[in-house]
């Protein structure tokens, strides 16, 4: 988000017809342009790297943001969730702590975004082997579940009616970047966007490049593959979901999904 304000000083009153007009200077009007994006050259040729999109949205946010006073609540919840949110992504990805630093189960993202009712996290996969990939879809899972068990407990004693779920999509995919690199579009980053609000499951990820026979046994039995309709993506997408969530899923929302050949 990037922000544009007039200043008093570029205002000034001129008279034309004996009628008083409040006018914006030119040099000040023209400053409202693509610039005030950040994003650098936008037109230079973007670079291609291989990543893992990762998209937390808060379920609820909307209406949390609608209750009396919001502009006492909202701050106050977003400073404690965001701060835990990063610190748990911290916590999830250490492997061993020594006196000298941390060994990590894979790198932290690159790239950090804030969306207004969630994050998007984008990891760098160059040098990256197919564990470290599945660590990181495993952390994000933990990540999710802890928001439910004990981030939402502890908040709920302290502000009205937080956002009762986390949820996440995850995908992989080529990335590239916009202007010097202060921001990244590409396919996986559209298809997490979509696959965190797959009907009402909170858990999601993209089969495509994201081996699950790497995943632990304990973990491989929580998920479960279907193939489903993504929209503006495909009709025959294979995407992952935790077993149970699936199971209690209504009728018709189950008829959304096929079993893979």
């Amino acid at each position: 988000m990037s922000k544009f304000s007039i200043a008093a000083t570029d205002v000034i009153v001129v008279k034309r017809d004996e009628k008083a007009i409040r006018l914006t200077k030119k040099v000040a009007f023209d400053k409202f342009n693509e610039d005030i994006l950040g994003l650098g050259a936008i037109n230079k040729e973007s670079n291609q790297v291989n990543g893992l999109s990762v998209i937390f949205d808060l379920e609820g946010f909307t209406t949390f943001c609608k209750q009396i006073d919001p502009h006492l609540a909202v701050p106050e919840y977003l400073s404690i969730f965001l701060k835990w949110i990063f610190e748990a992504i911290r916590k999830e990805l250490i492997q061993k702590e020594y006196d000298e630093g941390y060994k990590t189960w894979s790198d932290l993202p690159f790239l950090s975004k804030y969306l207004g009712d969630g994050i998007l996290f984008l990891w760098n996969t160059e040098k990256m082997g197919e564990v470290e990939i599945i660590n990181i879809v495993a952390s994000m899972f933990q990540i999710c579940e802890q928001y439910k068990t004990k981030f939402l407990p502890k908040i709920a004693r302290d502000i009205s009616s937080p956002p009762t779920k986390l949820r996440c999509g995850i995908a992989r995919g080529t990335i590239y970047s916009v202007g010097n690199g202060n921001d990244f579009v590409g396919p996986c980053i559209n298809m997490s966007a979509r696959l965190q609000k797959l009907n009402s499951l909170s858990f999601c990820f993209s089969r495509r490049g994201i081996n699950l026979n790497k995943m632990s046994p304990g973990y491989r039995n929580i998920f479960i593959v279907k193939k489903t309709d993504i929209r503006g993506i495909g009709d025959e997408e294979l995407v992952c979901v935790i077993r149970k969530e699936f199971e209690k899923l209504e009728a018709s929302d189950k008829e959304k999904f096929k079993d893979p050949m």
